[in-house]
């Protein structure tokens, strides 16, 4: 098979979707990979280091997307892209439909098959692609929330761990999934108070036991969001419903309640975002203030670690890629049911139910 790899365009979108080593396994298999030249630049991967594994450099993105049969990125495919793809070509990247008609239609025009590292999804219900991002993204939202809360960038001027005889930050962190347990234990790190909301009483459990108890662990609902938002210094949103639109838990008029200079991170923005008030901001812009509240809603966070977030990732993605590339798809997804369930949509039509649902088809 000829897998191409593309230069991400996407703004701030410093990762790459596949690193030498993976390249290397795929030649290995008798694959053909294109790399767009200058691909691995911002992760600090030269065109030399995907040559000598193996790799095919390409002058162009033109050159890439006309010659693959699968297509491997990191974000969706941005407008200046949808043309470039061709019916029954394979793309293998994060799409996040549920949050873009624009991006669903582009893809059902082209008649391609997406698939979507968000939704491969295993019988437990975890998501290992999107697990690696998660961890990464988390950890970031508490650092995020700790930099705009200092008055330097418009906040309230508090330091999240406080010093004897002046309280902490309160830490406000709603989803208990891997977001959120990752931005509760650097939050924790930092000194901070830390408040952890959830409907899964499990999860809420789990929490409690790998942080020992120094978390407040409450039930999520929305007496209690409207309560916390109160009394929240920093608002991380964390939740996630697999391929579906976030659900909006913090209202307009929660966020209207909360403290001037207070901050909010919506991790859940690639989601359309779980705050009303939120829209998707960029690595350049990343904030903005509505009703005295500084909104952080960056949708590609990890991106800003690009080293780190490319191997994570491609440590994640290469065993399902060498999969698809050595079986041909349809037996791929027959024999893995996680990578079955990742089929965003195929020859002009949605095949995953929550993105259906979301558009109502």
């Amino acid at each position: 098979m000829v897998i191409g790899v593309p230069k991400e365009i996407k703004e701030g979108e410093n990762r790459v979707a596949v690193t030498p080593a993976g390249v290397r396994v795929l030649a290995d298999d008798g694959h053909r990979v294109l790399v767009e030249t200058g691909a691995g630049q911002h992760s600090g991967i030269p065109d030399e280091g995907y040559e000598q594994h193996g790799g095919i450099i390409a002058a162009s993105a033109d050159d890439v997307f006309a010659q693959a049969q699968m297509i491997v990125k990191v974000k969706e495919p941005q407008p200046v892209e949808y043309g470039k793809l061709r019916q029954g070509q394979i793309l293998f990247t994060y799409l996040h439909l549920a949050s873009s008609r624009e991006v669903t239609e582009a893809l059902l025009d082209r008649g391609v098959t997406a698939i979507g590292y968000e939704t491969v999804e295993r019988d437990d219900r975890s998501l290992p692609l999107l697990t690696p991002m998660s961890e990464i993204a988390g950890k970031m939202a508490a650092q995020a929330g700790a930099w705009f809360l200092g008055a330097q960038a418009g906040g309230r001027g508090i330091l999240p761990g406080g010093v004897p005889g002046v309280p902490p930050a309160e830490i406000v962190i709603l989803g208990c999934g891997t977001v959120g347990s990752n931005a509760a234990k650097v939050a924790m790190g930092m000194g901070a108070h830390v408040t952890t909301m959830d409907i899964n009483h499990d999860r809420l459990r789990y929490l409690d036991d790998v942080l020992h108890g120094n978390a407040i662990s409450v039930y999520s609902d929305p007496h209690t969001i409207r309560r916390a938002a109160g009394y929240a210094d920093v608002l991380i949103g964390a939740v996630l419903v697999p391929g579906a639109r976030a659900p909006i838990l913090v209202t307009e008029d929660m966020v209207r309640g909360m403290k001037p200079g207070s901050v909010i991170v919506d991790v859940a923005v690639d989601q359309g975002g779980c705050v009303e008030t939120t829209r998707p901001t960029t690595h350049a812009d990343p904030v903005y203030l509505e009703h005295g509240v500084l909104h952080y809603a960056v949708a590609n966070m990890p991106a800003a670690v690009p080293r780190t977030s490319t191997f994570a990732l491609c440590n994640a993605t290469i065993s399902y890629v060498r999969k698809i590339a050595n079986m041909g798809l349809d037996d791929a997804a027959g024999s893995d049911r996680a990578l079955c369930r990742g089929i965003n949509v195929r020859g002009g039509k949605i095949e995953h139910y929550a993105v259906a649902e979301a558009f109502s088809q």
